[in-house]
């Protein structure tokens, strides 16, 4: 009696991925005929069968939106959800929010548990383990199982799936051009480690406007914050630099920044201008206000589960991903220098 096969097995067996062994099994255009045929031949001679549980419980629509956020404490991801919601709602879907305090492990056991056929289809922000990992096969294998995801802030090109993002090395050069456009000469970097995309793409953008005056990135103006240690201490060495200006990745970081500036008698913004990031309470409330740039959580929340939404209710055989990508706007407040 020959062994029961699954897509995995055919893929490992075939040295190919399991998308193209499903998509081979639909007689998918996509796959080079050559490649069908082995595929084909490999599945009638195990005699493969597709799980008709999986398909049956896939099937039936539930009606809700699975969404993987990374963090609980964020008010970025907060204005996400609202977005979620709205979108959602307005489509007759609810929605589960779970988290994975950026755990590679959790984040794979809630995947595990959302597409057991619990949820229609799943919106992510990656964690920030998976990022430094690299090791992204649950949500490869997702993708291979056709079970609707879209990305949103967190993303890997890995993935084939739908993402919306922010434009933020956009967001990173605008941020630092305007602290330079008023007089900042040497301006800090806080960001996060390199890893996780976001911190990175922002670094890109606040050296290319450094480049555009001329000016070199020196590396030790640069902190990239191990948020299992403390924020502020990792912030307090940068400012024996005789810094005159700080971009911020996030608003903890800026408003941290600012409380080592005010220890150390430095005005905020005369001697010192503050931009952070995610237009939030911390920034509204600081004293001084935080300029910041605003990163229209809401919208994106709300593209990202329409999108998903339009996967799961138009299934097609020929499906190409789609990628939104959201510019941010500069608030400004009280922590930076009026534009001269």
């Amino acid at each position: 009696m020959k062994q029961k096969i699954t897509i995995k097995t055919i893929a490992k067996e075939l040295g190919v991925s399991t998308s193209t062994v499903s998509k081979a099994l639909k007689d998918s255009h996509e796959i080079s005929s050559d490649t069908k045929e082995k595929i084909q031949a490999y599945a009638n001679l195990y005699n493969y069968k597709p799980n008709h549980l999986a398909l049956q419980l896939r099937n039936q629509k539930t009606k809700v939106i699975g969404v993987i956020l990374p963090k609980i404490v964020h008010h970025f991801f907060s204005t996400v959800i609202m977005g979620i919601e709205e979108g959602a709602n307005e489509k007759g879907y609810n929605i589960m929010v779970c988290f994975s305090n950026e755990s590679y492990k959790k984040e794979v056991e809630t995947l595990k548990v959302l597409s057991n056929g619990s949820v229609d289809g799943i919106i992510v922000s990656i964690a920030n383990e998976t990022l430094k990992n690299k090791d992204f096969k649950h949500f490869t294998d997702l993708v291979a199982e056709e079970i609707p995801l879209v990305l949103f802030d967190r993303v890997v090109d890995e993935i084939l799936c739908d993402k919306v993002v922010v434009d933020d090395v956009g967001a990173g050069y605008k941020a630092t051009k305007y602290l330079l456009d008023n007089g900042a000469k040497k301006i800090a970097l806080i960001t996060t480690p390199n890893h996780v995309n976001v911190g990175a793409l922002r670094r890109q953008g606040y050296e290319k406007a450094l480049i555009e005056n001329y000016i070199k990135t020196d590396p030790s103006l640069i902190v990239e914050i191990d948020e299992n240690q403390d924020i502020k201490d990792q912030i307090e060495k940068v400012f024996d630099k005789d810094i005159d200006g700080v971009f911020a990745v996030n608003e903890i970081y800026a408003a941290n920044s600012m409380k080592i500036a005010k220890e150390r008698g430095l005005n905020v913004p005369n001697d010192l201008s503050v931009i952070g990031f995610t237009d939030g309470l911390i920034s509204e409330y600081s004293s001084p206000t935080i300029t910041t740039m605003a990163q229209h959580g809401f919208t994106m929340g709300k593209q990202a589960v329409e999108l998903l939404i339009e996967k799961i209710e138009k299934e097609t055989e020929a499906y190409k991903p789609k990628k939104i990508v959201i510019s941010s706007d500069l608030k400004l407040r009280e922590s930076t220098k009026p534009s001269s």
